[in-house]
């Protein structure tokens, strides 16, 4: 429990650039950052890693890595022996979706926000450049928050927890160029679904496509080391 009465925040990390800008601006907007990374056994756990220094450069006060081993339910290329598409962004829902994530995820990030006295949430979920996950949608964040008032003892009492997803209408391109505004070090950011033994980025995935777009179109250095160009 946390005592300080200060403002907190709650933000969901996966260690990916979407999720350090969106702790990057929660950080800016004054907010202390308790950190929440889920370890759901899933295939580029390497993001892990990447999550952990993230959060450090974020200043985070603690940084929480929950085990939720999803490869008991299967039915995602990230939680099963199924191959990660390298075709390039389509327009179906891919196979690298993984069933119901953003709902789990954003539950267990509610009770901990409820549980440490936080105001509000932040996501890097985005709607414009990405895969087409249902779970990304403004709708989908527009009917957890309404259920997040319902459900939570601070929504009861007046006070529901806030979510917030402040890169939902951004191009790739204004995430990449927001985190440079912010000052961030996007070269410790891991994007990949299927990294190569020697730990680069495949090149070839949707999150290394999109990734590798959002570099080209704002102008700016990629750090990222791909096994294969984008």
């Amino acid at each position: 429990m946390i005592a300080n009465k200060g403002k907190f925040a709650v933000v969901l990390l996966s260690g990916g650039l979407d999720s350090m800008v969106a702790g990057g601006l929660a950080r800016e907007a004054g907010y202390h950052v308790l950190a929440l990374s889920i370890d759901y056994n899933q295939r580029h756990r390497v993001e892990l890693g990447a999550a952990t220094r993230v959060a450090e450069s974020l200043g985070a006060i603690r940084h929480i890595v929950l085990p939720l081993d999803l490869t008991a339910f299967g039915g995602s290329a990230l939680t099963a022996d199924i191959a990660v598409p390298k075709g390039g962004v389509g327009a179906d829902i891919p196979v690298t979706y993984v069933p119901a994530r953003n709902t789990i995820f954003l539950s267990l990030t509610l009770g901990l926000a409820e549980v440490a006295g936080a105001s509000d949430i932040f996501i890097g979920v985005n709607a414009l450049d990405y895969s087409g996950y249902p779970d990304c949608r403004p709708e989908f964040i527009d009917a957890f928050q309404a259920m997040a008032t319902l459900a939570t003892k601070a929504g009861v009492e007046g006070h529901p927890i806030r979510i917030n997803t402040p890169l939902q209408y951004m191009s790739k391109a204004d995430i990449v160029r927001e985190a440079h505004r912010l000052g961030l070090d996007t070269g410790i950011s891991w994007s990949c679904y299927d990294p190569t033994p020697d730990g680069k980025h495949c090149g070839l995935c949707d999150s290394c496509r999109l990734r590798s777009k959002g570099f080209e179109e704002a102008g700016l250095l990629d750090p990222t080391v791909y096994a294969t160009r984008p």
